[in-house]
């Protein structure tokens, strides 16, 4: 009887320690601290992507096809992500979201009704996601993305931990997919039938998607505007339509410098890819007499610009409106790769001299200077103030011999601030010269 005894109170002794101890049991902490989930990560290369040699369905394993990019990974898989018994629970930015295979990425994008490129592969996105990382960890800014199709860029977004992405998407046939990702997540995606290219067309009245004005699409998101001074609310990310691309960009460019549309709510970023001939011209320096345009002037002028990466034209899928099938050819020549490049408006751009309300007139100054590129300055500045040349090109320390062409973009900013400041020159100055050429012949 004593050692059954001892041996009761041995067991009671030790149900207590367990019972005092079960807070603090590894039992009791959420599984998502002890779960490793162990991938495989895939990879591709742009040389091998090009020339063909990829993974089938079949050779890509589950494990595989959720694995996250190598730079940062913001999701794991939660141990309650999986429903049980039939309940549902929202997907938060614990659970990874599948980027698909090139294969079923293709075939979704195949549905498209117009002229586009996209980006199928995952490991692409990646690419691009990790050159986003700073933007995405920084999590001040709203992204936009512009006609994400397949949605494989968004996954990837939202995968690197991003906290708010916007999908404008145009076409309706991706619509539904990318809403039930919004519907399945915490808040993280907004879907907008919307196309970011055709923001704020010219007229007035009602609106029919994807055609919208800025400040709805604004207003429904509830961003607000912001001094120009402030941290980038927006930045956009996408790829720069092939089929209207520098149209696009001189839309883009008169906003600015008006600070209207999307520039209304402060220094929108852009991170775009765009054809390597536009940005060549993007970025062109003076003296180049046949690349350097009112277009190099201007956005140099306004942003800093940053080439962030480059990409064979064949990494993408481009849709073609009359077969609607796929191709890895394009209109532009295959040594034309497209660029990913980072255009921020400049903070200090606007002061006393140069405000929005005078953006429009100094961008008609520079695309005046820059028709004529081996024209003298002084005289372009005679002609539209006579005898002001001198004192002008005095000012800027040029000689008598300076071209239009050789003149930086800022030096075009100072320019024309010295021409606000002067009294020869009235409102009309450049409107005169304009209805003086249409006059001459040139109808």
């Amino acid at each position: 009887m004593a050692a059954c005894g001892g041996c009761r109170f041995f067991v009671l002794t030790l149900r207590t320690l367990c019972g005092t101890s079960r807070s603090t049991s590894p039992c009791a902490l959420p599984l998502t601290t002890h779960r490793i989930l162990s991938t495989s990560a895939r990879t591709y290369s742009p040389d091998s992507f090009s020339s063909g040699s990829r993974k089938t369905p079949a050779q890509v394993g589950k494990a595989e096809r959720i694995s996250l990019s190598s730079g940062g990974v913001q999701r794991n898989l939660s141990a309650i992500a999986v429903p049980l018994q039939g309940q549902f629970r929202p997907l938060c930015r614990y659970d990874p979201l599948d980027l698909g295979d090139v294969d079923e990425n293709t075939q979704k994008a195949l549905s498209c009704k117009h002229l586009r490129r996209f980006i199928v592969d995952p490991s692409l996105a990646r690419i691009v996601t990790d050159h986003l990382a700073g933007d995405i960890d920084d999590g001040k800014a709203v992204i936009f993305e512009c006609n994400p199709g397949p949605g494989v860029l968004t996954r990837a977004l939202l995968n690197r931990g991003a906290q708010r992405v916007v999908a404008l998407e145009s076409d309706t046939n991706f619509l539904p997919e990318l809403q039930d990702l919004e519907s399945k997540l915490d808040g993280q995606l907004d879907v907008v039938h919307c196309d970011f290219f055709k923001l704020d067309p010219i007229g007035h009245g009602s609106m029919k998607p994807p055609a919208m004005y800025s400040e709805k699409l604004f207003s429904d998101l509830a961003i607000s505007e912001v001094p120009w001074s402030a941290d980038v609310p927006v930045k956009v990310v996408g790829i720069f339509s092939h089929r209207n691309e520098k149209s696009i960009m001189w839309k883009l460019i008169y906003n600015l410098f008006e600070r209207r549309s999307i520039y209304r709510y402060g220094r929108v970023e852009l991170i775009m890819f765009i054809s390597k001939n536009e940005y060549t011209k993007l970025v062109t320096p003076p003296r180049d007499y046949k690349n350097y345009l009112a277009f190099s002037v201007l956005w140099q002028m306004a942003c800093d610009i940053e080439l962030l990466h480059e990409e064979p034209l064949s990494s993408f899928l481009t849709i073609t409106k009359k077969t609607k099938k796929s191709t890895s050819k394009s209109t532009l020549p295959q040594s034309d790769n497209l660029c990913l490049v980072r255009i921020t408006p400049r903070e200090d751009l606007f002061n006393s001299h140069l405000t929005p309300l005078n953006g429009s007139t100094l961008v008609l100054m520079v695309k005046q200077c820059l028709a004529k590129r081996k024209r003298r300055l002084i005289e372009q500045i005679n002609s539209w103030s006579p005898g002001s040349g001198s004192e002008l090109i005095s000012k800027l320390c040029f000689l008598d011999d300076t071209m239009t062409g050789d003149v930086y973009p800022e030096e075009y900013k100072r320019l024309f601030e010295l021409m606000e400041q002067s009294g020869n020159f009235t409102e009309s100055w450049l409107y005169e010269e304009m209805l003086e050429t249409t006059h001459t012949g040139h109808a």
